[in-house]
């Protein structure tokens, strides 16, 4: 089983962790036989934040109470609030995440807080466009690693840009192989383009019964 950890704080922005949290959540496109998911909200207190979107959330548990394994992952979202300075305990948790070969995805403002202490360095990643690190990030060093894509998947580190988020989506499901290949690939073309061949495509593409 795997359980994603999304970790929230004020100003959050919610588009980006539309995609991925709805069919993570509800497992509607989900292959026979998929791992189950357990989704947590995850703040640095219990104290209830608030979206940019104002909508209201309360932590399902505390930064202490994270489980890191292999099946663990922890979503970063963007948000103005990033460098308030508690939220350093969740960029030192996803270090441990990284070294422990658990999945860190970061989106949008918390590619910055990763980039602050190094660890974007030294593997390939993105952010929100050519120079936005530098700008945000003094001591940030990974230039040479840095790739001008909407989302860059590098094994266990997935980072993308406030404009990313549906490729975001496509590779933490692929990082977790919950969709078929083919459901996978049907679903990211249907949302990316609108196109209805793609939407028929992707229900031909599910498990019998699971059409709905």
């Amino acid at each position: 089983m795997f359980t994603i950890y999304v970790y929230v704080l004020d100003t959050l922005a919610d588009w980006e962790l539309g995609y991925v949290m709805a069919e993570l959540n509800s497992g509607r496109f989900f292959k026979e036989g998929a791992p189950c998911v357990s989704l947590k909200t995850v703040g640095d207190s219990k104290k209830p934040i608030q979206t940019m979107g104002g909508l209201t959330i309360v932590p399902d548990c505390l930064i202490d109470d994270m489980v890191v394994r292999e099946t663990s992952v922890l979503l970063l979202p963007g948000a103005n609030t990033w460098n308030a300075p508690k939220h350093g305990a969740i960029i030192q948790k996803a270090s441990e995440f990284l070294s422990l070969g658990a999945t860190v995805c970061a989106i949008c403002g918390a590619t910055a807080a990763l980039a602050n202490i190094g660890l974007l360095d030294h593997r390939p990643h993105t952010s929100n466009g050519p120079g936005f690190l530098e700008m945000v990030s003094p001591g940030y060093q990974g230039q040479s690693f840095y790739i001008d894509e909407p989302s860059v998947a590098d094994g266990n580190l997935i980072t993308a840009s406030s404009t990313g988020a549906l490729l975001w989506a496509k590779q933490i499901i692929e990082r977790l192989g919950v969709f078929g290949a083919e459901t996978l690939e049907a679903w990211y073309a249907y949302f990316r383009t609108g196109e209805p061949k793609h939407f028929f495509a992707l229900m031909q593409s599910l498990p019998s019964g699971n059409e709905n």
